[in-house]
């Protein structure tokens, strides 16, 4: 399919974008917090995955190299669980240059202290423990992130709980911009910005069935940085291993228990079967005779069963970064077109146009 084929069939599905921060390798906490509605959505979507690497600079900004190798890792991870570049566009955020403009028209559009008050940014300070040492590109990626989603003006945001904060900045952008260049009244209903002259679409969220799956400590969201994650690349044994370590504090398996904690957001995630999921609750509610090492052997068949052939298309992209980076190549190409279209129309709002520019890119450029 060429490239312009491409976009008309995009051009009559609704749009969505999300993406990922290449911080390590991909786990189920993305898998059930949005990955799995990607691979849902592509089939009746224009789906834009982003790999937001520069994103990556804001805590790791003296390790180039390492964030290179996790951006091509995360590529490896999304095609591992079930994205099929053919249907959906997945690029590099360094390689589409309106982002980057867009993310400076938009810091004038925030008070500065209210990207400060943005509750993700301050659990991820506190999570990480950067006190009082973050660069300035720390809060300034929120305002990064407007620039991410709008500059492919989607309709929906698949994301996870945690990032619904980072959404609502966006949403707040998107009004303000329209009202202050575009003549959109204030009071206008947000899906109304763009039949009434707005650039930019008010996006939804999309939180997926899991909004903030907890780590195997029982305690906190699942997180490479905090050691409580599991990944989609691990191994039937590895993954075994973590599940026995999910903490639940009940004491044996005569004891009624709970099942309002992490174990079984577990079943309830992993677990297809629903009636042996009432099942396994009806029991352990009851304290009838059901430990949590037997829930956690079951829970640890599901993963591995969701898990083999997500492996196995991982296992395929393993030494082929040639691959990897013909995927990247394409998508950016696609990527580019769309934010470029966005961005005409957003200097012109905002009286930043004085002639036509087109960005060139290379069919045999090298990324």
């Amino acid at each position: 399919m060429n490239a312009a084929d491409s976009h008309a069939r995009a051009a009559s599905k609704s749009r969505i974008l999300t993406g990922d921060t290449p911080t390590g390798r991909l786990h189920l906490g993305h898998w059930v917090g949005s990955a799995k509605r990607r691979v849902q959505l592509q089939h009746t979507h224009d789906c834009y995955f982003i790999v937001a690497n520069y994103h990556a600079f804001t805590t790791r900004a003296d390790k180039p190299k390492e964030i290179r190798g996790d951006s091509l890792e995360i590529v490896r991870d999304l095609i591992a669980m079930g994205i099929d570049p053919d249907l959906s566009t997945i690029f590099l955020q360094s390689e589409v240059p309106t982002i980057h403009e867009l993310t400076f028209l938009f810091a004038m559009l925030l008070p500065f202290n209210r990207v400060l008050r943005n509750p993700t940014l301050k659990d991820e300070i506190k999570v990480k423990d950067l006190g009082e040492t973050y660069s300035f590109g720390f809060p300034l990626y929120a305002v990064g992130q407007c620039a991410d989603i709008l500059s492919f003006r989607p309709e929906g945001v698949p994301v996870g709980e945690d990032q619904v904060p980072h959404l609502e900045m966006t949403r707040e952008v998107a009004r303000r911009f329209n009202h202050m260049y575009c003549g959109v009244n204030e009071k206008a209903e947000d899906h109304e910005h763009v039949q009434l002259g707005g650039v930019f679409p008010v996006p939804r969220a999309e939180v997926g069935e899991v909004g903030r799956l907890m780590g195997v400590d029982g305690k906190n969201k699942m997180s490479k940085s905090l050691g409580n994650a599991i990944f989609i690349s691990d191994p039937p044994k590895e993954v075994e291993k973590k599940v026995m370590r999910i903490f639940t504090g009940r004491q044996s398996a005569t004891e009624p228990g709970d099942v309002k904690n992490a174990l079984f957001q577990y079943v309830e995630a992993f677990i297809p079967d629903a009636a042996r999921v009432e099942e396994l609750k009806d029991l352990y509610t009851r304290g009838d005779n059901i430990g949590d090492g037997h829930i956690k052997k079951e829970v640890a068949q599901a993963i591995n069963t969701l898990l083999a052939p997500m492996q196995k298309r991982r296992a395929a992209l393993e030494g082929r970064d040639d691959l990897v980076m013909d995927i990247l190549r394409s998508g950016c190409r696609k990527a580019n077109v769309t934010a470029e279209i966005t961005l005409e129309a957003a200097r012109k709002a905002a009286g930043l146009h004085f002639f036509a520019r087109t960005l060139a890119y290379s069919a045999d450029s090298k990324i």
